[in-house]
C-alpha cells in the first residue's frame, strides 16, 4: 500500500483534472485581486474537493504558486505597482525561510503550528482592518527597513515552507501596516517575492515525492490566467474596500482552519 503523503502515479481522471482547474481558478483570482499566492485558498479546497492529505495539497499548492506568483507579479509590474528593491529583499529571506519551513515541518507538532498559524492570521484580519492604505506612499529605504524586509521574507518563506502559501497573506498587511506603502504596491510586491520563495520550496517538495507535477501545472497554469483577472480588479477597487476585502478574507480563513483544527484534535490521525 501507498502512503497518505505520496503523490498518486495513475492518469487523472476527467472529474480529476477539472477539480484541479477550479481550484485553479479560485486560487488564481484570489492571487491577483489580493496580491496573495493563492495558497490560503488552494489548500482548503485541495483538501475539501480532492481528499488531499495534508502534506500533498501544501506541496501542490506551493508549485501551483510559481505561475500564478509569476503572472502576477508581471501584471502588478507592468502597471507600475511593484518595489522591485523590497521584492528582492523579501525574496532573498524568503528563499531561506522556505528551506527552514520545510525542514520544520517534519519535526515540529502540526498542531503548535496550525495554532500559531491560525492566532497570526486574526492579528493580521484586525490589523487590516482598521488601517485604510494610502494610494500614494512608497517605502523609505534605510538599514534596518532592509533588515526587516529580510527578516520579513524569512517568516513569509517559513510559512510557504510549513502551510503551501506563497507568505502574501502575511506580506501585504505588513507591508501596508508595517512599512507603509500602498495597498497595490504591496500586492505586487508580495508577488515577486513569492517567485524565488515558491520554486525553492518546491524543489524541496519534488525532492520529497510529494508533488505530482502534472496537478501542479494544470493548477499553475489556471492560476496563471485567472490571476490576470484579479490584478484587474484590484486596479478597479478603492483601497479601504481592498483593505476590508482583505481582513475579512483572512478572518473567514482563520475560522475555516479553526474549525478544522477541533476536527482533527477530536479524530487523531491513526499510526
Amino acid at each position: 500500500m501507498t502512503s497518505p503523503t505520496a503523490p498518486a502515479s495513475d492518469r487523472p481522471t476527467v472529474r480529476h483534472i477539472l477539480l484541479l482547474v477550479l481550484v485553479g481558478a479560485i486560487g488564481g483570482t484570489f492571487s491577483g485581486a489580493l496580491g496573495v499566492g493563492g495558497g490560503i485558498v488552494m489548500v482548503p479546497l485541495l483538501l475539501m474537493l480532492l481528499k488531499f492529505d495534508q502534506r500533498r495539497a501544501a506541496a501542490t499548492s506551493l508549485a501551483a504558486i510559481v505561475l500564478s506568483s509569476i503572472s502576477g507579479a508581471a501584471t502588478y509590474g507592468v502597471a507600475g505597482h511593484t518595489d522591485v528593491v523590497a521584492g528582492l529583499l523579501l525574496g532573498a529571506g524568503g528563499v531561506a525561510g522556505s528551506l527552514i519551513g520545510t525542514r520544520l515541518l517534519k519535526v515540529l507538532p502540526i498542531a503548535i503550528l496550525r495554532w500559531g498559524f491560525i492566532a497570526l492570521l486574526v492579528v493580521i484580519a484586525v490589523r487590516m482592518l482598521l488601517v485604510v492604505p494610502d494610494r500614494g506612499a512608497d517605502i523609505e529605504y534605510s538599514v534596518a527597513i532592509g533588515i526587516g524586509l529580510v527578516a520579513s521574507g524569512v517568516v513569509m518563506g517559513i510559512l510557504a515552507g510549513l502551510f503551501g502559501i506563497g507568505g502574501g497573506v502575511l506580506i501585504v498587511p505588513l507591508l501596508v501596516a508595517g512599512f507603509g506603502v500602498s495597498d497595490l504596491i504591496a500586492k505586487g510586491t508580495s508577488l515577486l517575492a513569492m517567485i524565488p520563495t515558491s520554486i525553492t520550496g518546491s524543489i524541496a517538495n519534488v525532492r520529497n515525492q510529494l508533488v505530482r507535477p502534472l496537478d501542479g501545472l494544470i493548477i499553475g497554469g489556471t492560476a496563471l490566467l485567472a490571476s490576470l483577472g484579479g490584478a484587474a480588479i484590484a486596479f478597479i477597487m478603492p483601497p479601504w474596500l481592498s483593505a476590508v476585502l482583505f481582513g475579512l478574507f483572512v478572518a473567514a480563513t482563520a475560522i475555516q482552519l479553526t474549525i478544522r483544527a477541533i476536527r482533527q484534535h477530536r479524530t487523531p490521525p491513526v499510526g
